[in-house]
């Protein structure tokens, strides 16, 4: 059966703290790429539309989510010192902070970010599963998954990446993300 396939493009800052040493402890930007490859679970429609689901329906919860929540967001660790700044002077800038718990590293959004469109394909009641993604940190390098392990399953980089809406963290009330 043939896969779907679809790309989006979203920028984004982040810095790394576990790692004293590395260079990307000072908040820093990306342009990234993140590639969504969807495997069908039901029979085409052959004869008549020829897909299991329209790409305009397959991408449109998706895109929007990478578009409002992703494309600009500052993606911190949860013990970050920089989140208690946005709480404490900026909390209406909340809403454009993504948290982890960890450091926010490409291998972590793509487990995030593998949850969140799992979530929103079954809210969608889409007959797909996902089968691939990948996020193009940089020209060179690219984080791909094909599947959570037992142990990404059980990390919990926070709630917000198991629910099918726009959130990003866990510090704003659920209705703000709708």
């Amino acid at each position: 059966m043939p896969l779907v396939q679809f790309t989006r493009r979203f920028s984004m800052a982040h810095r790394l703290i576990a790692d004293v040493t590395s260079r990307c402890a000072v908040p820093h930007g990306h342009n990234e790429f993140v590639r969504v490859t969807l495997e069908p679970t039901a029979e085409i429609d052959f004869g008549e539309s020829n897909y299991a689901a329209s790409f305009a329906r397959l991408k449109s919860r998706w895109h929007g989510f990478v578009d409002r929540s992703l494309d600009h967001a500052f993606q911190l660790n949860l013990d970050d010192p920089l989140l208690g700044f946005f709480q404490q002077h900026e909390p209406h800038r909340l809403n454009q902070v993504l948290t982890l718990d960890g450091d926010p590293t490409t291998e972590a959004l793509v487990i995030a970010l593998w949850r969140k469109l799992e979530a929103i394909l079954a809210d969608e009641a889409l007959p797909f599963r996902l089968a691939e993604l990948a996020i193009e940190e940089t020209p060179t390098n690219t984080v791909l998954s094909r599947g959570l392990s037992a142990a990404e399953r059980a990390w919990s980089p926070g709630g917000w990446c198991d629910r099918p809406d726009n959130s990003i963290n866990d510090l704003l009330p659920a209705e703000t993300w709708a």
